[in-house]
Formats: structure tokens, sequence, C-alpha cells
């Protein structure tokens, strides 16, 4: 059977991020359970990126599939231009309760990447209908935002997106100023990114529709951290600017930083939020963009092309609304974000160990995500040497994907006390 599936695999599937003529040999998985995922020889894993940052809650968690059953045999699909339906109003009802409060309109999508599309073309077109031609963006060095165009324009990877160069548009840059363990002059890094700010501001604020951030920590571009301090005082400067600000929640949304929002931890509050990942736990896809109720009625008025004349096939699907409802009353019910301190405490002590234990730099954590790099590390993404420690990771049962020379663990909250022990236990011994 595993022969049969990997032959199949091979001649008909093309897998994302994937060089396939590079000995390329995929797990095939046959079942999960919480944090722990199987093979079909038997082998299980233990899911520490959380099946890339979507799963939250552990895998095949009862109360999600038991929701998303229940509204399966209502209906399942339902076109979202002229038609609404309760699952949809009462998840935009329960996101504009938790999130910050002059977040008020819900704009439904299916991914990372089309939240933030959205986000940006709404900023784009409230200028135009204010009858002003504010068409550009600024955003931060290592920023990521998705892998469509406009996505591509305000973020950075490396080599990723060099064939599409010239199709991408003129965006501005700023830098990042990442905190880690036993860093002690932040400030000159941070007052550096304050006096880019203000020298942008200066030449292009009356171009500038907007500002995207990955509020206080870039999640692909290597799990960088900033300080809240310096978070805040940069919005602050956005704000009074004028400028709409974009918070990328893509990744840091549902709890992965400590709080339910990375936003949570700042005083300055974003215009337009966008949200996907795990905003259903990782059961399906689903992404909202959500606008302060300034933006959205700058689109209200008798002409249609005031309206935002955008959608999606599968925006608001039922099933993806019931499981995020779902998802979101595990929080209340099961003290989620009580479990997230307790799993961002075992981080804290544990990467004491790898700091004593192995040759690392750069350690820094938040919430539930925890990194630190390799020395002497091939950096680039889907190296030959990284490619061969996420072997050695799986031999030990961890699924672990390095960041080039960055190792980070982002588990799901459900993952037990001494699992994670475990896992760090075989980390620092692999790495040793």
């Amino acid at each position: 059977m595993k022969k049969q599936i990997k032959k199949k695999d091979s001649l008909y599937i093309w897998h994302p991020f994937t060089q396939s003529r590079k000995s390329y040999d995929p797990l095939v998985i046959n079942s999960a359970r919480n944090e722990r995922i199987f093979d079909i020889d038997g082998n299980e894993y233990v899911d520490l990126i959380s099946s890339w940052w979507v799963n939250i809650h552990g895998h095949c968690k009862k109360e999600i599939i038991n929701e998303i059953n229940s509204q399966l045999k209502r209906f399942e699909q339902v076109m979202f231009t002229d038609f609404t339906h309760k699952p949809a109003v009462d998840l935009a009802e329960k996101l504009v309760s938790i999130l910050p409060e002059n977040l008020k309109k819900v704009f439904y999508s299916d991914n990372g990447s089309t939240a933030v599309e959205i986000a940006m073309k709404v900023a784009i077109q409230y200028w135009y209908n204010k009858g002003r031609k504010k068409k550009k963006f600024l955003s931060m060095k290592g920023n990521y935002h998705g892998d469509t165009f406009g996505a591509m324009s305000v973020g950075f990877t490396s080599g990723f997106y060099d064939p599409f160069k010239d199709f991408l548009f003129d965006s501005k840059f700023i830098s990042f100023p990442s905190i880690w363990e036993g860093k002690n002059d932040i400030e000159k890094d941070e007052d550096y990114t304050l006096s880019q700010i203000d020298r942008v501001l200066s030449e292009n604020k009356d171009e500038i529709a907007a500002v995207i951030l990955e509020p206080l920590i870039q999640g692909a571009g290597g799990m960088n951290i900033c300080r809240k301090e310096f978070f805040d005082k940069m919005v602050g400067k956005f704000k009074k600017s004028g400028i709409l600000v974009i918070f990328d929640e893509v990744m840091t949304g549902f709890g992965r930083t400590g709080k339910m929002f990375a936003s949570d931890h700042l005083v300055e509050k974003p215009d337009i939020i966008c949200l996907a990942k795990s905003i259903t736990g990782g059961y399906l896809p689903l992404a909202a963009t959500v606008f302060s109720e300034k933006i959205h009625s700058e689109f209200l008025g008798e002409n249609i092309g005031k309206a935002f004349l955008h959608g999606h096939s599968y925006s608001a699907n039922p099933l993806a609304c019931a499981a995020a409802l779902a998802s979101i009353e595990i929080f209340n019910k099961e003290k989620t974000l009580k479990k997230i301190k307790k799993i961002s405490l075992i981080h804290q002590q544990c990467l004491k160990d790898v700091s004593k234990k192995l040759n690392v730099s750069k350690i820094r954590h938040l919430g539930t995500i925890a990194a630190f790099d390799l020395m002497n590390f091939d950096k680039g993404y889907g190296s030959d040497e990284g490619n061969s420690l996420k072997k050695k990771f799986l031999k030990e049962g961890l699924l672990i994907r390095p960041l080039g020379q960055t190792i980070y663990l982002m588990p799901p909250y459900c993952i037990s006390e001494d699992c994670l022990y475990e896992s760090y236990e075989k980390i620092i011994k692999i790495l040793s």
C-alpha cells in the first residue's frame, strides 16, 4: 500500500515548497490524534509545528468534528453574495467581540494570502473612494505575507520571489529590530528603525496607503521577535501620520503569542487585521479580514463602483465557520490560555538547557513559540543540511522543519508537559 501511494504521489502530485528531483521521499500519514501524527507503518511523530502552524487544539478534536458533522447535515456550501447563514453571522459576531474594539466588519476568504490581498485592495480603494491616490505600501524587512502577487510585493524571502521581481509593485521597507536572550543594545536598533520611519514618512507620506506588519514576531522570516514598547511607538507614528495600519495575524492569531491575538499585547491597535491558519483550529480552510467602521463607511453609497467588488467561491463556507466557532469555544471551555502559559514556561525553562548544552545563538521565545539559531549552518531554505536535520528529527519521532539555520517549536496547545520536556531532550541529543 505505501509503495503504491508514493508511486501515485510521484506521478500525479506537485508538492508546495519542494524540489521533487532532490531524492524526495514523503511520509505517508495514516492518522493523527492530539499532538501526534502516525504514518502508514505505525510510526508516530510529535507535531511540534502544529502542521504548519494551523492545528492549535490537537488532531481529531471531537468538539470540532461534531460541529462540522452537525453543519454538514444541514448544508455544506452556499454562495455568499445575496445570501447569508447563521454560522457566518455567529462567527463574525464572535470575532468582533474578541478582537480590538475598533474592528467591526468581517470580510471572509479562505487563506492567509487572500486575507492579505483583501486588506491591501481595501486600503487602496479606501483612499481612491476619498479622492486620494495613495498606492504604495510600507513593510518591514523579513516580513512574509504570502505567495500571491500583492503579498509578495510587501514581503521578503530569500530567493523565493526572484522569478517574479519584475511583476511586483514598488514598496518601501524598514528594518525589524530583533531581540533575543542577552542582547543589550536593542535601543540602538530600534532608534535606527524609528529614524527610517521618520525619513520615509517625510518623503512618501502622501503616497503610502498603508503599512503592513507582523505584530511582535516574524514567522517565516525566521521567528524574529521585537519588543512591545518599540512596536507601540512605531504604530503610534503611523497612526499620527494618518496611514492605515494592517496587522497580519495569520500566524500569531488565536493564542500563539500568549494572548488571543498579538495585538492584545499592544496599546496601539490596527485599522485592519488578517486572520487565517488557526481560525478553524486547523480543520478547514478559512480566513477573515476585519476592518474598522471608519474604513467600511467609505465603501457605502448609491454607486456600485464605490463598493468593494471582490469575492471568493468559498467565502464564509458554513462548515469552516462551524469549525471556527467550535475552536473559539474550546478556548473558554478548556481555559486554553492557561495551557498556553504552561507551554511558555516550559519553553523558558528548556531553552536554558539548550543554551548551556548546545552551540547556538539568538535564543528567543514568545508564548508558545520558541526558537534559536544554529551556528555554522547553511542559512538557505531547503538546504542539504536542513533536509538532513529534518530527517534526523523525524527518525527520533519529532516533526520539526528548520527555517534555514533557525530551529523553532510551535506545538499545539494540547501537548502534555512530559511530551514537551521529552521533545527538548531529543532535540538536544540530536544537535549535540
